[in-house]
């Protein structure tokens, strides 16, 4: 059973439909993690996705799954990062020509081939790239927002957090990601690529080398974030699970086990270890001990015993107005 979610933002006090994701439903989410270990996957301090499996799984099918996964998403990043520069200005120009004034094109008589075979749905909209590195043959309006509706879209749904409403109320789902999710998410932007180029990006445009897998990261900081299955590995509890174990061999038999992993390159050594308490909860101690000492600082001012001075706390005041005993004043008259 599928739940479409609809993920919200608000934008000048108005709240607006931002994406469209499907979910299982809640009970099916229910019935379905209940008996299933779930993974919290991080590099370094950054948090990833969530992933489930079991713990008769070995830690080589474990490993390889969550490798796929992580290296699919910083695909679908990479997409998602250069589809704002093709909304703005356009397709790719050729290697030869990237970088180069309009003068230096003329100069050495270079075209490009592809600027009359690449044209956006609905005509283009000319927006100079100051770099150099696209046509500048932009799509118009209506076809930018399919583009960047695609790429919110795509973002949540490889996320490990959903935000939704339900009952007026904001609520935060953890949505373990799987292969299948990711490969929508590609699909998806590959769709609404489709949508406004219908007859394609040219073959060195770096979103059409992503979805035909030819992308070159090189020499980039990209493929510093990249990790092949045979260089991966996998700490939990500043231990490295090895491989040709099951995952039952360290945690147990336990299907209702939440843990948190991080993948790691051979040869890195031991990531660092989990800090105690959450940056959050860190966050949350330290404005409850402001709290408590901004309470101590008003009490300690209240602290004044002035008040004693006063008429009407004087304890002795009736006995003396019996008496005749009250504006008794000294000195002469």
């Amino acid at each position: 059973m599928l739940l479409h979610v609809h993920v919200f933002r608000v934008v000048n006090g108005y709240i607006q439909q931002q994406s469209r994701i499907k979910l299982l439903s809640p009970d099916v989410l229910f019935k379905f993690e209940r008996k299933m270990v779930q993974l919290h996957v991080k590099r370094g301090d950054e948090s990833l996705f969530l992933f489930t499996t079991t713990v008769d799984a070995t830690l080589e099918t474990v490993i390889q799954q969550i490798t796929a996964i992580y290296n699919r998403r910083l695909k679908v990043d990479r997409i998602c990062s250069e589809i704002p520069e093709l909304a703005d200005h356009g397709i790719t120009l050729p290697p030869n020509m990237q970088g180069l004034t309009e003068e230096q094109i003329v100069e050495l008589k270079l075209r490009d081939e592809w600027e009359d075979k690449c044209v956006p749905s609905g005509g283009p909209v000319f927006k100079t790239d100051e770099i150099g590195r696209r046509n500048g043959h932009a799509p118009n309006e209506k076809m930018k927002e399919v583009l960047m509706r695609t790429v919110e879209e795509a973002k949540a749904l490889i996320s490990k957090s959903v935000f939704f409403f339900i009952f007026q109320k904001q609520v935060q789902a953890n949505v373990c990601v799987t292969m299948a999710m990711v490969k929508e998410a590609l699909d998806q932007l590959r769709g609404a690529v489709m949508i406004v180029y219908p007859m394609g990006l040219p073959p060195h445009d770096p979103i059409r080398m992503e979805f035909e897998d030819r992308e070159d990261l090189s020499g980039t900081q990209a493929s510093l974030q990249v990790i092949t299955e045979d260089e991966c590995q996998l700490w939990w509890a500043a231990k490295e699970m090895q491989r040709g174990k099951k995952l039952q061999d360290y945690i147990g038999k336990n299907e209702k086990t939440k843990l948190v992993v991080k993948i790691q390159k051979k040869g890195q050594g031991a990531p660092a270890r989990e800090p105690l308490i959450t940056d959050e909860q860190q966050k949350q101690m330290m404005m409850s001990y402001h709290r408590r000492q901004e309470e101590l600082k008003k009490l300690e001012e209240a602290d004044d015993d002035s008040y004693l001075d006063s008429k009407w706390s004087d304890r002795q005041a009736l006995k003396k107005q019996f008496q005749g005993l009250t504006n008794i004043k000294w000195g002469p008259r």
